[in-house]
């Protein structure tokens, strides 16, 4: 219930639409963007503010999008250019914001300018944009330092000079076909902000940044003191990652954002020191963070409470409203997560609850509605670079990537009107389509609509703080400064309830009793 003195995504509700899996709309297997706008219809009904898409810019598809050969145009994959224009069109038609995945950490090794980098040679002005350095140990054979890269491996790929000969190496904190850029290089800065303002002219409402805590490197590029660390590492010591030259190109960001005052920057940060979190969120830097606490934290009251109480002070020390999800295309879908099966479904539903009851932004993830677990998809058909990388120790993101289940009672599910869909939909999901959820005032969806529509349209729900009640560690209770109480029950006995007047529960009540597993809302 955002005042009018307040920035539109003060207490947003964001859709994650990860494109390729959402809708197709050209029968050729994978989801695009015309798809998304065929169904704005079922997300305005769901209640969202405002939806981030996954990368739609040209690119080979490498780590799907998140390698951009070209960050000012739209893949014909996702029905290029003119498919944008009319989901901006539509969506703003019904009061919806679009913002967009932006890439500055690295551009595809397909990119112009890595093309000519690699045919220029050692110490040309066209190596000067990514990190390129001569190897370590005899004739330059060993990778100039020990980083690992984040897929697995390496985080250095030798290259063969425009002579033939082996020579330098590049730095690529992913895949190898996403070298990064070297941001002390002002021309990097420079087109950065031609692609920010092409976007924002276009009618874009702002960007998620990738690896918004990646882009600055260290002096000297010393090694990690661990480099066994699994992906995504918590290592505060991490040289790759959190270095203070970051700092810098957010404010950059932010001065080309501040003529665009309505837009937003929401930076994904994998730092998880509270002050250093809120350094990203000055006045002059992101306008919001992804914090992951809550993703990380079990199903389990005292690790779900501390979550909140860490992300909430390090929303306050920035003095940004906070962020709040569950998932997203990078991690395990929550029903697996929590469990899996019946189980896993409603745990996964009540913290939906908890998600939306507190203050600040929400993120829901594609298909979490219909709460969709993920799938244990067979090794040919794996496509996330990590599988590859990492030896196939790895089985990396796909699980919760695969396409949503639309309508109809066998795959794809209208998903597509072709077969052949880019990651395989389990027959079993014919159980969880839209059109079957749509029919049913019990289901997922209906649940999802209910809570998404009373967190925008009940009093209770504002107010910046929460306060907590005392209960046993099996328990929380917390109470919005709008008045509104959240309870979760995350023990195997039922407990009481609060005092109160029910509003909304994410599973039957009985007797004045929060049962295991559910959550309740009390005005």
């Amino acid at each position: 219930m955002t005042d009018l003195n307040t920035p539109w995504w003060s207490d947003a509700v964001f859709y994650q639409a990860y494109p390729r899996s959402f809708r197709d709309s050209d029968g050729d297997g994978v989801g695009d963007l015309d798809g998304v706008t065929a169904e704005l219809d079922y997300l305005d009904d769901l209640g969202i503010d405002a939806i981030w898409l996954n990368p739609v810019m040209v690119s080979p598809m490498a780590d799907h999008g998140y390698d951009v050969a070209d960050p000012r145009d739209v893949d014909p994959l996702f029905g290029g250019i003119g498919a944008l224009h009319r989901l901006i069109e539509a969506a703003h038609a019904r009061g919806i914001k679009i913002t967009m995945d932006l890439v500055p950490n690295h551009t595809s090794s397909q990119h112009v300018w890595f093309r000519e980098a690699l045919a220029a040679g050692a110490g040309s002005v066209q190596r000067a944009r990514y990190i390129f350095r001569d190897g370590s140990g005899p004739h330059g054979q060993h990778p100039p330092n020990n980083w690992v890269s984040v897929f697995g491996g390496p985080a250095w790929t030798r290259v063969v000079e425009p002579d033939g000969n082996v020579g330098q190496w590049y730095l690529h904190l992913f895949d190898p076909e996403q070298p990064d850029l070297n941001w002390e290089n002002p021309e990097i800065f420079a087109d950065l902000e031609k692609t920010l303002r092409f976007w924002l002219d276009l009618g874009v409402d702002g960007f998620r940044i990738d690896v918004a805590h990646g882009m600055a490197k260290p002096a000297g590029l010393p090694d990690m003191r661990n480099p066994d660390l699994p992906m995504l590492t918590l290592d505060d010591d991490d040289p790759r990652f959190n270095h203070d030259g970051v700092h810098e190109i957010h404010r950059f960001i932010r001065r080309v954002l501040n003529d665009y005052p309505n837009a937003v920057t929401i930076g994904e940060i994998w730092v998880f020191d509270n002050e250093d979190f809120a350094k990203y969120l000055r006045p002059d830097e992101l306008h919001l963070g992804f914090n992951f606490r809550l993703v990380r934290a079990k199903f389990d009251a005292v690790e779900v409470r501390e979550a909140i109480e860490n992300s909430l002070a390090a929303a306050e020390l920035a003095g940004s409203p906070a962020t709040w999800t569950l998932s997203n295309h990078d991690v395990e879908r929550e029903v697996s997560r929590y469990g899996g099966g019946a189980a896993g479904l409603a745990r996964a539903n009540a913290m939906a609850m908890v998600m939306l009851a507190l203050p600040g932004i929400v993120f829901v993830y594609n298909g979490e509605e219909l709460g969709l677990p993920n799938v244990d998809l067979p090794d040919e058909v794996l496509q996330d670079p990590t599988w590859e990388r990492s030896g196939h120790e790895e089985r990396g993101r796909d699980g919760c990537r695969v396409p949503m289940p639309w309508d109809g009672g066998t795959p794809p599910f209208g998903f597509s009107t072709n077969p052949d869909t880019w990651l395989p939909i389990p027959a079993e999901w014919a159980a969880l389509t839209v059109d079957k959820q749509r029919a049913d005032e019990d289901s997922t969806l209906a649940f999802f609509r209910r809570a998404i529509h009373l967190r925008k349209q009940t009093a209770q729900f504002s107010g910046t703080d929460i306060t907590w009640q005392d209960t046993d560690d099996e328990a929380l209770v917390f109470r919005t400064g709008g008045g509104l109480t959240c309870a979760l029950n995350t023990g195997s006995v039922a407990v009481a309830l609060p005092a109160g007047e029910v509003l909304l529960s994410s599973a039957p009540l009985a007797d004045g009793e929060l049962p295991p597993n559910t959550a309740v809302w009390l005005i």
